[in-house]
């Protein structure tokens, strides 16, 4: 009987500097792929850090008109670590990106071990190879957001949290502490954390209570129990303290506004399908898909075998309690290394059941192959450009205006403009500063446009992908026209400086 293996021998340190390398490909790409948006908004806060003092309860946004633009953001570590790096090396992309890439090479070796602590080497060795080449996982490993660094600390919580339950040792304690604390407070979707966290604090304790061992909760049950509270005081309280300041923030500054509002909510059934096809896709690739759902059923039991069975669980509460906002795919992450599990679990227990050692090498070489194209195939799309034109305009607007413009830009809610434009401004059409959509008719255009030339908007630019307003808004047109002048037009953009309000 044998494993199915990995189709070579695996030197961990060479394979962790493989799947850095694999996420070092364009890592000074302008924030100008399928995230843009989001990273555009990270990167702005770095750089009004930067630009503005190093003020860390008060993170900035650009897109807030004159207003400063304060709002309530996860705990901004990630933002403030690039704009210290701006001190020495200047503003580059690759600082912001670079971040995702370290937590992602510092969860590796965690998430191997606390795989192997359940399952075994093998099947730790093929989970870290899903792991580390799911599309999701790939892309968001090298995006400028707080994902996958949250992930990657809730990796390294669990497994330290694991060892302790064991050993009860308490730098084991204080590092499985801090890595969830800082998780939770650099995202606080990952909160989900806390069901494999409780399954283990179960098992363990029901575990201790049935067989008398030395740390029988019989004998010894107060000193866990209060080591629990302490734990979860540590991991939670923090977090809480910071999502209230920052939920103060946004109720006092315009545009009150704080990350993630409004997600909590349940869609159709719909919406959920179109995101388990995604998942099931894009995301995940079929490879991983199917073979993780095989291992559902064929994972081998151990002491604490179900953690990932309760991590699921979680993950998929979380996406129908907070529907709206698993429209990003990122809020997805969990499901690559619970599924990167699973199917190591189900290529280990299809290998013993291959006596031929050439099958197994064969199979082995098939599925890793296969998987790894499927990868390449789903996450290339995500590099090529969303918001070249977004970009191109800022630029413009950089070299045409003053700094002290304040714009007004047909972006479709997309930052990039301003991020590159090193201009504050606001989106059109806009209420209370967030995009609110494109106008239902010419006379909404221009009373939106008026509005923010009286809250001290200078100019107006348009980018190729909203030219159509113009045909499809013929009076808004006319109207521009008549009261604004027209001081460059590219193929990509064009840019009208606004005059003073008619008196």
């Amino acid at each position: 009987m044998r494993d199915l293996r990995l189709p070579y021998p695996i030197d961990f340190t060479s394979a962790v500097k493989t799947l850095v390398a694999v996420r070092l490909i364009l890592i000074n790409q302008p924030y100008i792929d399928h995230w843009s948006w989001r990273q555009c908004d990270v990167a702005a806060i770095a750089r009004n850090f930067f630009e503005n003092g190093f003020r860390f309860a008060y993170p900035q946004i650009d897109w807030a008109g004159n207003a400063t633009g304060y709002v309530g953001t996860e705990f901004p570590i990630l933002p403030f670590l690039a704009a210290i790096c701006y001190k020495f090396a200047g503003i580059h992309e690759w600082i912001g990106r670079s971040q995702a890439i370290i937590f992602f090479a510092v969860s590796l070796p965690f998430f191997f071990l606390l795989v192997r602590e359940i399952f075994g080497s093998t099947v730790a060795a093929w989970a870290t190879f899903f792991y580390s080449f799911a599309p999701l996982n790939i892309f968001a490993g090298r995006s400028f957001m707080p994902d996958v660094p949250s992930l990657s600390l809730a990796i390294i919580g669990l497994y330290f949290f694991l060892r302790w339950r064991r050993d009860y040792n308490w730098t084991l304690f204080s590092l499985a502490a801090i890595a969830i604390c800082l998780s939770l407070l650099i995202k606080i979707t990952s909160i989900i954390i806390v069901a494999p966290l409780l399954y283990l604090a179960v098992a363990e304790g029901a575990d201790l209570g049935t067989s008398g061992g030395h740390h029988a909760w019989g004998r010894r049950g107060q000193r866990p129990r209060l080591q629990l509270a302490l734990f979860a005081a540590i991991g939670i309280l923090p977090s809480a303290a910071w999502y209230w300041h920052a939920h103060q923030i946004a109720d006092e500054f315009y545009p009150h506004h704080f990350f993630g509002a409004g997600g909590i909510r349940i869609e159709s059934f719909s919406w959920y399908w179109h995101i388990v096809r995604q998942t099931a896709t894009s995301s995940l690739t079929p490879v991983l898909t199917v073979i993780a759902l095989i291992g559902l059923s064929v994972a081998p039991r151990s002491r604490y075998s179900r953690l990932f069975h309760w991590w699921l669980v979680a993950i998929v509460l979380f996406i129908v309690v907070v529907g709206y906002g698993n429209r990003h795919p990122w809020y997805q992450l969990p499901l690559v290394p619970i599924t990167a599990a699973f199917a190591g679990a189900a290529c280990t227990f299809f290998g013993s059941k291959i006596a031929s050692r050439v099958a197994v090498t064969t199979l082995s070489i098939l599925l890793a192959s296969s998987f790894a194209f499927l990868s390449w195939s789903y996450v290339r799309p995500l590099y090529e450009s969303s918001a070249r034109q977004l970009r191109d305009a800022g630029l413009e607007l950089n070299k045409i205006t003053t700094p002290d413009a304040l714009i007004v830009a047909a972006d479709m809610g997309d930052p990039t403009i301003f991020y590159y434009a090193r201009r504050k401004g606001w989106h059109f059409l806009e209420r209370d500063a967030i995009y609110a959509g494109t106008p239902s008719d010419s006379q909404q255009a221009i009373a939106d446009v008026e509005g923010l030339r009286g809250r001290g908007a200078t100019h107006l630019v348009f980018t190729a992908n909203t030219f159509w307003w113009f045909e499809s808004y013929p009076e808004f047109a006319q109207h521009l026209a008549q009261r604004a002048m027209l001081i460059e037009a590219t193929p990509e953009c064009r840019i009208y400086k606004l005059g003073p309000i008619a008196r």
